[in-house]
């Protein structure tokens, strides 16, 4: 089947948009600008299938080019037949693909290998060909002694034939599919201490529940995968694979034995030592590697879920932050940032520790700051002393009645960003701590625009994230920040480069020729311009212009999501309306999509040059030019007040933040320091397969106390039965 039929049925495609997409690809265009600009021609498609479409694309084309190579080697050796071509077609994987070619690989040295460089493949062929009229093992085997090649007797002769069989089965493509297919169904993972390790240690203790560990491989979850394999890595398991051995064999006698004859035994003890020295390990690490791969893939679609909604929650626009970072014997790092992300103003204030007399002066510092500079709001980072620091802050806004509220931020990656380069280059003047404050106060105020400045994996929205192979994390998660990006839009002339860098067509070099430019002749008062920008040649501009906002331009519509290739379009759309550009400024066109669906859509578009999807996004655009999608979410939970564990009671029921999602549950922020966690088990009154499917990362939900560990501090809840 043709790479592109395959694509075609695997994501419910018809042809034409199938061999638009991979062509629209295959030129380069970008996943956002055809999701976005393209839409006639792929049937709509939106940007995370697109890319699941691309890994599957490029996975199949490796398998095709693997099969082209794999045929050609065999070829070279003049062993290539139609038996062997149509085993190759048939191979859906690169595995089954490298199983067809096992018995032409150049092996290494082997117990096979020395038998047949002893001659003793005829024997092996005459035994295993099983004639029950044959002559006795002794007679047949006596023929190929020989003191110069080492076959020193009948023994070593059936020996080194039953070896070369034993590899022959090895090697069987067939036989190993059938075994693969048992491991994955039938097989148990079973875990254990190493010998040796401390049970009473803190290792120890992170594994506990893999001591004595065995769960049937059809029902092992992800997650257990990655941490059986952590616990492997630091030798404190010992991890196998275990299944039906007497089963497994019988699968291979019943190919390779041919009932009743001079050699059954040999052929019947060939078949065990194939299995027990040959096969059963060779595929236990395919499987335990099929599993990595798979519960890594699932970890890392986990983390995407997670990263995905982190960077869309609704920016707190127009509102004067505090950026408060926790700190015990170091102090409290404060910066005071205006609703532009201007830091205004930073101190120290020694506001955790027990000293009373220094609480008094960080209430009078805090007190002069917030005044001084309108302060709306407080952003706490929830790191070490983040409970002491959000008890003094509750107090302190007592006295501001209702005028400042606070939030507890994530302030994961915070410290990361404050010691990179880039944090450097921002706040040369700061130090570290300073810059995390500023970090903690920006990213409530536009969570995306701060969070592009931290590596991913920094965020603190995943599982495992450390254990992922490197490339594979950064492609999917520079996908997800890219999309992310690319779907709010950004300010051309306010944008850092590390922001820019992530718009379609842009990469970091141009980006920072793009502020370059800006700084050397000012703001950009057209898209147009950005084709003088060094290196912005067609190609990218095509990609990037939908993306890139102007403020206050020379055109109405640079400041929209239309594309300039659209123009032409939207300006006859307007006229053909009576509308003009002043309209569009002052919000005047909400009955628009009344006049285009009574004229007809059709008609409208014919008209204006246009698509009928093109159409409905210029409609949508006009009507509300410069929208940010983000605004249609949930907005931050402001608190102005605050609980203890202690308050807590079973039954409660509480407001929250969902913080991470995992496969087994949500972390919820109760305002209490330590977030709660609500199983599978527990987040619906219908069963939930997959979490993401019910709750998201910032997403504020109702959730009811329904434990307590004070000791562990732990907190279990519950969402069943609230509406």
């Amino acid at each position: 089947m043709l790479i592109n039929e395959k694509i075609m049925q695997e994501f419910g495609l018809t042809q034409e948009h199938t061999d638009n997409i991979i062509a629209l690809l295959d030129d380069g265009n970008t996943v956002p600008f055809i999701a976005r600009y393209r839409k006639e021609l792929t049937g709509h498609i939106d940007d995370q299938v697109l890319r699941n479409l691309l890994d599957r694309l490029t996975y199949l084309r490796n398998l095709e080019k693997r099969k082209q190579e794999i045929e050609k080697s065999i070829t070279e050796q003049g062993k290539f037949t139609e038996e062997i071509a149509l085993a190759l077609s048939k191979a859906e994987t690169l595995t089954e693909a490298e199983d067809v070619y096992r018995p032409f690989k150049q092996k290494k040295k082997t117990r096979a290998t020395v038998a047949v460089a002893k001659g003793l493949t005829p024997l092996a062929d005459a035994i295993l060909e099983q004639n029950p009229q044959g002559a006795p093992i002794e007679e047949l085997a006596n023929a190929y002694l020989s003191e110069e090649k080492g076959v020193n007797s009948i023994k070593d002769a059936v020996q080194g034939a039953s070896d070369i069989i034993a590899e022959k089965i090895s090697d069987d493509a067939d036989i190993r599919k059938r075994l693969r297919r048992m491991f994955i169904k039938l097989g148990v993972m079973n875990s254990a201490f190493c010998k040796g390790v401390d049970e009473s240690g803190e290792k120890a203790g992170v594994y506990e529940m893999y001591k004595e560990f065995s769960e049937p491989i059809g029902s092992l979850k992800a997650h257990r995968v990655l941490a059986l394999n952590r616990g492997e890595k630091e030798d404190v398991l010992k991890v196998k694979i275990t299944v039906d051995t007497n089963l497994a064999i019988n699968i291979i006698k019943s190919v390779y034995l041919k009932g009743e004859s001079p050699y059954s035994s040999v052929v019947s003890s060939a078949c065990e030592d194939a299995f027990e020295r040959l096969i059963e390990p060779s595929i236990e690490r395919e499987v335990r590697s099929l599993l990595t791969e798979n519960a890594q893939e699932k970890a890392i679609k986990t983390f995407e879920n997670n990263l995905r909604p982190l960077l869309m929650q609704p920016p707190l626009k127009g509102k004067t932050v505090m950026g408060f970072d926790p700190g015990l014997r170091t102090g409290c790092k404060i910066a005071v940032v205006d609703e532009t992300g201007k830091v205004m103003g930073k101190t120290v204030c020694f506001a955790t520790l027990p000293d009373e007399k220094k609480k008094e002066q960080a209430k009078v510092t805090l007190n002069k700051f917030i005044n001084a500079f309108n302060v709306d709001v407080i952003a706490i980072g929830n790191g070490t002393a983040s409970k002491e620091s959000e008890i003094f802050i509750a107090d302190l806004i007592k006295n501001f009645s209702g005028k400042v509220s606070y939030i507890v931020v994530s302030e994961a990656g915070a410290s990361v960003y404050s010691a990179s380069e880039l944090g450097a280059k921002e706040f040369p003047d700061f130090d570290v701590s300073e810059r995390s404050a500023v970090s903690i106060a920006r990213r409530l105020q536009d969570p995306l625009a701060e969070l592009i400045k931290i590596d991913p994996k920094s965020i603190g929205v995943g599982q495992y994230q450390h254990d992922m192979p490197e490339a594979r994390l950064d492609a999917v998660l520079g996908g997800t920040v890219e999309d992310c990006v690319n779907s709010v839009g950004v300010d051309l002339n306010t944008a850092s480069a590390e922001l820019l860098s992530y718009v379609a067509g842009l990469n970091k070099a141009i980006a920072k020729n793009v502020v370059d430019y800006r700084e050397k002749h000012g703001k950009f008062t057209s898209r147009q311009e950005l084709l003088k920008v060094s290196k912005l040649g067609d190609k990218a501009f095509t990609q990037c212009a939908g993306f890139l906002r102007i403020v206050g331009g020379a055109n109405v519509l640079d400041c929209t999501a239309v594309h300039p290739e659209s123009y032409e379009g939207a300006e006859k759309l307007l006229a053909l309306f009576n509308y003009t550009d002043k309209d569009v400024l002052e919000n005047k066109l909400a009955d628009l999509p009344n006049k285009v669906k009574k004229m007809g859509k059709t008609v409208v578009a014919q008209n204006c040059g246009l698509g009928i999807d093109t159409l409905d996004d210029v409609v949508s655009e006009l009507v509300k030019p410069g929208r940010d999608v983000r605004d249609s979410l949930p907005k931050p939970v402001l608190r102005s007040d605050i609980l203890s564990l202690t308050d807590l009671k079973e039954g409660m029921i509480i407001s929250g933040v969902v913080r991470n999602v995992t496969d087994f549950g949500a972390f919820v922020d109760i305002g209490v320091h330590q977030d709660g966690l609500v199983h599978i088990s527990e987040l619906s009154d219908n069963f939930v397969k997959n979490p993401q499917d019910v709750v998201k990362v910032g997403e504020p939900v109702q959730v009811r106390v329904k434990g307590i560990d004070v000791k562990k501090n732990r907190i279990a809840l519950s969402m069943k039965g609230i509406k």
